[in-house]
């Protein structure tokens, strides 16, 4: 075990069994004010969680492949204030587990580097985030989340998402994650105001020809804007139109999303460059 710098404001605990990985990450994970401790098996990162302060784990995978996870419910245990992100296989049931953990993400390999540092800052500055996301309902064809009313959570959930298409063709999975991305967080800053009390239900319906996605936020159908579809290569889109809205009759209760007033739905195919939004 090695630490390549010892007195640090965030400490960071890197597990995989593969030193390559451990390579391929000290640049992208080394920065002002943080120290990162590399452990190559579980015994030795339950060790070094024993006897060190940790913020944040990254648990990848060990031998027998579930390593991570089996050390994600131990940080629980030894650390419960430490956030945990996966990271393994193509593996959407793999990615509903890890929701289901409340790990904080999760990444499958080879894993994108840009992206992991991002998650790994946003890991860091996070402050109450264990409850952001709520598991209504989770397998890899249908998962139903509510979401917590913060960029952070939307963030977190559209990562999770990317996950659990990670079986589809590469640019498929991200074009359909980015629009889910899109829609969710109308729901959070136009539904929900970005109202932490409040939470917005998504819901993504997989398919062997389509991938479904309906959003339901506290707020009122006219006050969500247009989706910015992202630029080309993409599937063809029709932006929902904000005059279709939907009629209210109360305010939704806070921290809740089970009177959801305004919602969206979304269908991508998967064989063919067709994307459709409707109320």
């Amino acid at each position: 075990m090695k630490v390549r710098d010892d007195v640090n404001l965030s400490r960071l605990l890197v597990f995989d069994t593969d030193p390559a990985l451990h390579e391929l990450l000290a640049p992208v994970l080394q920065r002002e004010g943080r120290s990162i401790q590399d452990a190559y098996d579980r015994h030795e990162a339950l060790e070094a969680l024993r006897h060190s302060e940790c913020d944040l784990v990254l648990a990848g995978q060990g031998r027998n492949g579930d390593e991570g996870l089996k050390l994600l419910r131990r940080v629980r245990s030894i650390r419960p204030e430490a956030r945990v992100i996966l990271t393994g296989g193509r593996d959407p049931a793999g990615a509903v587990a890890a929701i289901r953990e409340r790990a904080y993400a999760y990444f499958h390999k080879p894993i994108p580097t840009g992206p992991l540092a991002d998650m790994v800052q946003l890991a860091l500055d996070a402050t109450a985030w264990r409850d952001d996301i709520r598991v209504a309902s989770a397998r890899p064809e249908w998962i139903t989340l509510e979401v917590r009313c913060k960029i952070e959570a939307a963030e977190r959930t559209t990562q999770f998402i990317r996950e659990i298409l990670a079986d589809l063709e590469p640019q498929t999975a991200e074009d359909v994650a980015i629009a889910f991305r899109e829609l969710l967080i109308n729901g959070i800053e136009y539904g929900g105001k970005s109202d932490a009390r409040k939470r917005v239900r998504a819901s993504l319906l997989r398919t062997s020809r389509a991938v479904i996605a309906h959003i339901a936020d506290p707020g009122k159908a006219s006050r969500c804007r247009p989706c910015r579809m992202p630029p080309s290569p993409t599937p063809t889109a029709r932006p929902p139109s904000t005059s279709n809205t939907a009629k209210s009759t109360a305010n939704a209760p806070a921290d809740s999303a089970s009177s959801c007033r305004a919602a969206w739905s979304m269908s991508c195919s998967t064989t063919s460059a067709e994307t459709r939004y409707w109320r």
